[in-house]
């Protein structure tokens, strides 16, 4: 069986955000990228399935400008066998586009399996997954915290998170599965193979070899900062407390 992982380039999580000064979107100038947690975790889980003998090739897709090659190195470097480049310029690319994309690229590999992250932490859509299910028309299991294969019977069993606690839900294979923190601790990509990965050729199709027009679905009318909180203040009795709550903050 073959797994195709989609993981996605974004802003380091450990980066402060700041918004451009003409309110269109977030600085990315001279600011640190990496991939996308929930992909780390999606790439995770499918290097650990193929290295059980449940499946023989990770292939890694990546949306975006060229600069996401360089996340595409990264998940060689952590192990995928190979990488696909869907070079799409500067082109804001949509949700629904990504997922018309995935759709084209599983149609061209025919993989048994796809994951994803359940979202990107610059947007936090969390919606390409459940449309490329939809468009596909697989199974889909949403913020899996277990999976669990079988080969023979072609299930997949998905523990998941609810508001409740846990469900598991049974899925006929092909399926999409999109991943939560829960299921996995990524691992690091050690130095020789981050070398070996800089020589390994990735392939480069454009959205249009795919099929696939980039319509713009969502505008982004305005990007500010939340506010700031104000100072807390140190209230000397339980009275003051009840009569802020009362007529200040509103709440009794």
């Amino acid at each position: 069986m073959k797994i195709m992982v989609a993981v996605k380039r974004v802003v380091d999580y450990a980066v402060k955000i700041r918004v451009k000064p003409d309110k269109t979107g977030v600085e990315t100038t001279n600011v640190k990228m990496s991939m996308n947690p929930f992909c780390e975790i999606a790439l995770e889980e499918a290097l650990r399935i193929r290295e059980s003998g449940l499946a023989k090739e990770v292939v890694a897709v990546s949306v975006g400008p060229t600069q996401c090659a360089d996340t595409l190195r990264t998940a060689l470097a952590m192990g995928a066998d190979r990488a696909v480049h869907v070079d799409a310029g500067t082109a804001n690319v949509p949700p629904l586009s990504v997922a018309k994309i995935l759709r084209a690229l599983v149609q061209a590999e025919q993989p048994g399996l796809l994951i994803l992250g359940k979202q990107a932490i610059d947007d936090d859509c969390n919606q390409t997954g459940q449309m490329v299910a939809g468009l596909l028309k697989w199974s889909q299991g949403t913020f899996a915290s277990k999976v669990v294969l079988d080969k023979e019977n072609q299930k997949a069993t998905v523990e998941r998170e609810v508001d409740g606690g846990i469900e598991t839900i049974c899925l006929d294979l092909p399926a999409v599965i999109t991943t939560d923190l829960r299921l996995n601790q990524p691992r690091y990509a050690t130095l020789p193979n981050i070398m070996k990965a800089k020589s390994k050729v990735i392939k480069k199709v454009t959205p249009e070899e795919l099929n696939v027009e980039l319509r713009p679905d969502i505008e982004i009318v305005q990007v500010t900062e939340p506010p700031k909180r104000k100072a807390g203040v140190i209230l000397s009795s339980v009275d003051e407390l009840i009569d802020k709550l009362k007529n200040e903050a509103r709440v009794l």
